[in-house]
């Protein structure tokens, strides 16, 4: 695959305030990558030297193959970028507004109509067709902000916050359209929104302190972390009678564990949730102590760590996590 947006070193200096320190990352042509990290960590910085609307300090940033600020026309013709405040025309018409915004964006007069008809489709905007843009809600002004990003069919959209202000129902349909949507463009999206981001995107890059601090698959990512892992097992004490805080002590003192946490499962039998040592698998050491002791096991998965988890471990610095092949550059 080809990389549709490439940053290689890319630096941003505000006065004697550094925004963006020697960012690298690449998201290949097909991909859904969610764009992740703190309030000022860079993130809107970088979407605006992307987009055209502002000029690095030095480094490099590339679309479809193109200088974003050698070739920023020709970048910006192949972008549709959805700011997370959408600047519109509140005294213009929805239909109004899209047909404008198409025509500065270079679609063909005799194929305005059908864009804006695509577009007010895939939006949810029929009925509002006809309606001041300074009328709608803020849900419905997100929605003419994803059409006009859409209006020229680029091959790349950079979406910032695109769900901030829609209710459940509205979400859950722009997660799909973003799904749908990935089908044929490149998309990288940058939400607050964790679960949304988990269910949409297919591949990360997280940033903090203006640095880049992970890039990579979701599975990927997490298969570098330990913390947030948990074996999870549901025991009774069979004929020993050992209780729930005996049974904490002892899968405790197993190889590979570390701390143990428990709670009644009902019936006599005890969840007990083991969070293992840095690198280590205390599963075949967990067995064996309940074996050993003759214990009753109905139970014994593992959990894998959230994005949430993830999030906060990459961020906080608690774990360096290597860049993946799949989204580095």
């Amino acid at each position: 695959m080809a990389a549709m947006i490439e940053v290689k070193d890319l630096t941003k200096w505000y006065g004697r305030t550094l925004a963006l320190d020697r960012a690298t990352f690449a998201v290949q042509e097909g991909q859904i990558v969610g764009f992740l990290g703190p309030n000022g960590a860079g993130k809107t910085t970088a979407l605006r030297i992307l987009t055209g609307y502002l000029p690095a300090t030095s480094g490099e940033a590339r679309v479809a193959g193109r200088d974003v600020l050698m070739e920023s026309l020709a970048v910006r013709a192949g972008i549709g970028y959805m700011p997370e405040n959408v600047p519109l025309y509140m005294e213009m018409r929805v239909q109004e507004y899209l047909r404008f915004r198409a025509g500065l964006k270079g679609v063909p007069a005799k194929n305005r109509a059908a864009a804006v008809e695509r577009v007010v489709e895939r939006c949810w905007l029929k009925d509002m067709r006809r309606r001041l843009i300074g009328q709608l809600s803020k849900g419905f002004r997100q929605r003419v902000g994803l059409a006009e990003a859409l209006v020229a069919d680029p091959k790349v959209l950079i979406l910032d916050e695109p769900t901030i202000g829609l209710d459940p129902a509205q979400i859950q349909e722009t997660r799909r359209l973003i799904r749908q949507l990935g089908e044929k463009h490149t998309i990288l999206l940058s939400s607050h929104i964790l679960p949304e981001v988990e269910r949409t995107c297919s591949h990360l890059v997280i940033i903090a302190s203006g640095r880049i601090a992970a890039t990579g698959s979701l599975e990927e990512l997490k298969k570098g972390l330990t913390q947030g892992q948990r074996v999870i097992l549901e025991v009774a004490p069979g004929k020993t009678g050992d209780g729930p805080a005996e049974m904490a002590r002892a899968l405790g003192q197993a190889a590979g564990a570390a701390d143990v946490a428990r709670e009644d499962a009902g019936d006599g039998w005890t969840r007990l949730r083991v969070s293992p040592a840095p690198g280590a698998d205390p599963r075949a050491a967990l067995y064996a102590a309940v074996a050993g002791r003759g214990w009753l096991l109905r139970e014994m998965h593992t959990t894998a760590p959230t994005l949430e988890e993830l999030y906060v471990q990459i961020t906080a610095g608690d774990q360096a996590v290597p860049a993946a092949r799949s989204t580095a550059a």
